[in-house]
Formats: C-alpha cells, structure tokens, sequence
C-alpha cells in the first residue's frame, strides 16, 4: 500500500517584509500556488494541505486544488508563530476529525517557490528508507562560514561559534574550516512523531538533504529576480542554484 504523505504549506495572512505575499502574483500565479503545483505533481505525495487564518488565501489555494479543512488560530498566524507550533495545530487537527495521522509530512514553504522537478520525490524517497530518521532537511553551502562571525556582547566581540582544540578559527584561511550550511527551505520532511512526541521539527536524527536553492522571499527587492527565476525553470533553462549536489 502506498504510503500517506501529507504535503503541508503554511501561508498565513500577515506579512510585514512583502505584504500579502501569499497570494502575490509572481510569473503569473499567486505566489502560493507555486508550491501547491509542486507538491500536487509529486508522486510520492498523498494529499495537500494548506494551513491559514486568511480567507483569500484558502480561496485560492482551494481553486488551485489544496484542501483547506480547518482556519489556523489567530495565536498560531503571528510573527512570533513558529514552524513547530502550526505543524502541532495541523496534525492534532488530522487526530482529533480524522483518527489517523500520516506517515510523513512534507513542509514546502510557499515563500520558495523555485524547486527543483523531482526534488519533493527524492526527499520522501530518502526518508522512506530510513525508518530511524525523524526528519529530512534542505540544506546549501553556506556563502559565509560561521566561523568568522562574531556576536557583540558588552561591546567586546565574542565567536559565534568555535571549534573545540583551535583557538583562533576566525583567524584560519576559509579553505581549511569545516563546510558549513544553512538551511534553505526548498523541501523539508518531517514524521508525525517528531512534532507530537519529541516537540521538535527535527528530531533526534535529522537527514541532510544538500540542493542547492535561492531561498526564501523576505524582501520586495527580490522579486523581480525571483519572477525572472521562475520564468527561466518555466522555459526550462536551468539557473545555478538549482543544480543538485552531492548528499
């Protein structure tokens, strides 16, 4: 039997950065269907949920094939709302009006709307065949190591991180510092469990999943490039972020 994967998109209603970005139009559809689009043309992916507080973005997540069974509570929709908190309300909400919980759950964020085609698939693929993984994570080589930066505290500068047996990392050549890297939102993967048993978007084992991606949309000034990157994947030219590297 196939199993349940539930794809999650959470698009509330409020955004300071890029107001109404959810619903946007953005290379000729509103932002948040970029996403719907993606996880309906997964194979791997069972059902699409969208989870808001805002009724144009349910209405426009409805008419582009997402279900939309619950509104998320105002508590959940703030600035201060966290991944783990709306990921809680959903699948509480899936226990308590439907008894059954999916296998896996699929995060994809509607402010990355780049994806690179098979990426949602392989992502489900990889944690389907570690049974022990609480979750699976997008990430990309940092621009920046975190090694050279620093935190101000008391007006003295103090690492933000250190590696154990070096005293001066921030002071090494880039080449011979670990590779670091961020977390880029382009498709994450999470086991009920870890949310509802261990609090935690995470888990205790938490894959890699290495992409390479644009990121999220935070400011207005990204988006005509991000318009213009949707517009290239659509032409089927390939922009360098989008291309895979080794896991």
């Amino acid at each position: 039997m196939k199993p349940e994967v539930l794809a999650l998109i959470p698009a509330r209603g409020g955004s300071k950065g890029v107001p109404r970005k959810n619903v946007l139009p953005v290379a000729g559809k509103p932002l948040l269907v970029w996403s719907i689009d993606h996880a309906r043309a997964a194979t791997s992916v069972t059902r699409v949920l969208v989870s808001t507080d805002d009724d144009e973005i349910a209405a426009v997540a409805l008419a582009h094939g997402a279900e939309v069974p619950f509104r998320r509570p105002p508590e959940h929709a703030t600035d201060a709302a966290t991944d783990l908190d709306v990921f809680r309300h959903a699948l509480l909400w899936l226990v308590q009006h439907e008894g059954a919980l999916p296998e896996l759950v699929v995060h994809l964020r509607p402010t990355a709307p780049i994806r690179e085609p098979g990426a949602i698939d392989r992502a489900v693929e990889r944690m389907l065949a570690d049974p022990t993984a609480d979750a699976l994570r997008s990430v990309g080589p940092a621009l920046q190591t975190p090694y050279k930066m620093w935190r101000i505290v008391d007006g003295v500068l103090e690492p933000v991180v250190r590696i154990q047996g070096v005293a001066e990392a921030h002071s090494m050549p880039r080449q011979a510092l670990p590779v670091a890297y961020w977390q880029n939102g382009h498709v994450d993967v999470v086991r009920p469990r870890a949310v509802l048993e261990q609090g935690s978007m995470v888990g205790q084992r938490c894959l890699a999943f290495v992409i390479r991606s644009p990121g999220d949309l935070d400011y207005p000034e990204q988006l005509p490039e991000l318009e213009r990157g949707l517009l290239r994947q659509q032409e089927g030219r390939t922009d360098p972020w989008t291309q895979r590297l080794p896991t």
